[in-house]
């Protein structure tokens, strides 16, 4: 058997929904008890770790703050991708992926735009100004709502899923735009300071806290999405057997 086959029989079997339950239950201990294990040290370290020069002890909620931000993209782009296996690939899956997932990033975008007002505060000396990432930013929360409200404004699960994957992707435009929009146009928001063509220019001191709290709310981020999609799952199999119940009882059956 090649790899290839190999692969796509993987991929085949989680098309299964009982087999992926089997997979989650597995699964999600392990990774929340990771994300523990990361975001206490990642704390640890950030409490410890020397204050910045100009900021003071503030440069603190950048340890939340930028991995708030990093993964209301993320997750996105994890909508994305399941929205493309709902059109394209027509995976079983991939539209009760993008469903789980749009909750939580809507959280952790909003979690992105409180701590930045937060932190915003004292370096700008404002809570709030339309700049052009925090603007952006602020779009895909919109987004991330929109898409929420559709899933759930529809009856027909199957139309409700196209649609939701076809506002998805058109709003993925918004993904480059929050990432490139510091490098674009004149913002008070500063540039890029951890993913660099010419490296990180954040002393280690302060990247390393901020790599382990990164790293452990990411892998809190899969066991929500596990978790979450293993509850859609059972939501939809509850609403199949109501119906059927509902239909025997129309015709009077046993």
């Amino acid at each position: 058997m090649s790899e290839t086959q190999v692969q796509t029989g993987w991929i085949s079997g989680l098309a299964n929904p009982t087999r992926f339950i089997a997979i989650a239950d597995r699964l999600v201990p392990w990774l929340a008890g990771i994300a523990f294990i990361l975001l206490a040290a990642g704390l640890y370290m950030s409490f410890t770790a020397p204050e910045d020069y100009q900021q003071g002890a503030t440069v603190r909620i950048m340890y939340i703050h930028v991995p708030f931000a990093w993964l209301s993209m993320m997750v996105y782009s994890i909508m994305a991708v399941s929205a493309l296996g709902t059109l394209v690939w027509k995976h079983p899956l991939a539209d009760v992926s993008a469903k789980a997932a749009a909750p939580i990033g809507a959280v952790f975008t909003l979690l992105a735009l409180i701590t930045g007002s937060v932190w915003g505060k004292p370096m700008w000396g404002t809570w709030w100004v339309w700049d052009a990432r925090l603007t952006s930013v602020f779009v895909l929360f919109l987004m991330y709502l929109g898409v929420i409200a559709l899933t759930r404004a529809m009856d027909d699960p199957g139309k409700a899923a196209r649609a939701a994957a076809i506002v998805t992707l058109v709003g993925f435009i918004n993904i480059p735009i929050i990432k490139f929009s510091v490098d674009w146009w004149n913002t008070l928001h500063q540039p890029a300071a951890v993913f660099r063509m010419d490296g990180p220019t954040i002393h280690s001191s302060l990247l390393w806290p901020l790599a382990m709290m990164a790293l452990g709310f990411t892998v809190l981020f899969f066991a929500l999405h596990l978790m979450a999609m293993r509850t859609e799952i059972w939501r939809r199999r509850v609403i199949a057997m109501r119906r059927i119940a509902a239909r025997r009882a129309d015709r009077k059956e046993p």
